[in-house]
Formats: structure tokens, sequence, C-alpha cells
């Protein structure tokens, strides 16, 4: 059976979660592309649905829908046409050790999402967001991830007690610098680009750090996430 009217309910579910707050009111999220979708078929998380273009199928089943092309491109969020959307369940953790990121006012998506990948990459244990970070769910945060979404434990918090281990704020020309000596359980914190992090977060850190630069004010915080995950992980490596 091939879908043939926009008013069916998987594409009419897909264009409503475009919108944040009806992802977070239905707990789920929208995946586009082959790649993703294998992402989460190589981290055993199943999807509710796959919407498909005829033949693009990978797989059989009732979780497999056709959908004509033209239906199908117009419920995508890329600009290029898309031959699969797939709709999961949002998987939400606790913030656990013994190395965990944690962002605070990080609104881009992009941002959110790279920080994930970069998580994954270097065997963080949780990406934990605090108040103002762009939703993880998102199409931006989801694409930006690479797939890291489904390999990655995502956690919420609304105080730094909630983190675990030794808290370690990263601030631009703060503290000192930020070299792997840490041992036990350990949370990075980063703040927003322009606000960075609040004066009541900062003094509930263990201590401030911060990553030597030979020019330019800041690092945009996916790379100072990244590089500051390269060098706490480093001593460990085989």
């Amino acid at each position: 059976m091939t879908i043939t009217s926009p008013t069916n309910k998987h594409l009419t579910e897909i264009r409503r979660l475009a919108r944040a707050r009806a992802r977070s009111e239905s707990g789920r999220f929208v995946v586009e592309g082959e790649d993703l979708y294998a992402a989460a078929e190589a981290a055993g998380i199943s999807p509710l649905y796959v919407l498909c273009a005829p033949g693009a199928a990978p797989g059989r089943g009732k979780r497999f829908v056709e959908v004509e092309p033209a239906l199908l491109r117009g419920v995508s969020a890329l600009g290029s046409s898309s031959r699969l959307i797939a709709v999961y369940e949002q998987r939400w953790s606790e913030a656990s050790g013994p190395l965990c990121v944690a962002l605070w006012g990080v609104r881009d998506p992009g941002n959110v999402g790279t920080v994930i990948r970069s998580a994954a990459s270097f065997g963080a244990s949780a990406v934990a967001l605090g108040a103002g970070c762009a939703d993880p769910f998102g199409p931006k945060a989801v694409r930006a991830s690479m797939g890291a979404i489904f390999a990655t434990p995502v956690a919420r918090f609304a105080s730094v007690a909630e983190l675990p281990g030794r808290l370690v704020a990263l601030v631009p020309r703060e503290g000192e610098p930020l070299v792997g000596d840490f041992e036990g359980t350990v949370t990075l914190l980063l703040g927003g680009e322009r606000e960075g992090l609040p004066a009541e977060i900062l003094g509930a850190c263990h201590e401030l750090r911060h990553i030597p630069q030979q020019a330019g004010d800041s690092l945009n915080v996916a790379m100072a996430a990244t590089v500051a995950l390269y060098e706490t992980t480093r001593m460990a490596a085989p």
C-alpha cells in the first residue's frame, strides 16, 4: 500500500514534529536519510515507522510504508528530496560518568548536535543539557550529530548538583590551562558563546580551566568541546 493523500496520519505527524513543542509533548522525533537510519540500526534502535519512496524501503514489515515522492518531499526538512523519513521515540538518560559534557545556554542546534557527535567520538558517558539549550532531537541537531544521537546518552539538568563528579568549567582565559590530568569522574561544563556560563554556575564548579590559544577571542562552543574532550581523554588512549 502506498500513501497518496497529504492528510495521511503519518504525514500529518511528521509535519507537526517540525515544531519543538510537538516533539516535547509527544516524545518523538524525525530522522531523514539512509545514513541516519543506518546509525540507528547500528545502535539497536528501532523506528516507530519509516516512510520511503517506492522501492527505497531498507526492510520489510508494517513499519515500512511507501509514499508518493511528491508527498515525501512535502514533509522533508531537507533542501533536496529525501527517500526515507523515520520517526523514533526520544531517549533521555541520567547524566553519568566517568566523563560527562554539560552545556548551558547553547541555543544553536548545530552546536548541540556537533557536541553530541564529538562526545561519541571520544567516548564520553553522556551529554547533559541545561537551561536555554537547543532541542537535541530537533532536525538540525539530529543531522549535526551524524547519528551520534542514537549512540550517546543525552540528559537534562536544572542544577549542577545533578551532574556527576568533579565539575570543571571551561572559560576563555580564566583558571589553569586544560590538560589531561583528571582522575575519577569529571563533568566538563561549557556555556553559550555570547553569555558564557552564569556566575551561579561558575560558583558551584570545583575549578575553572581554559583552552590555551595562540590568537583570537574564543572558540566556537562545539570546537571548544571537541578540543576539551580530546585533551581530557588523550592520556587514556592506547
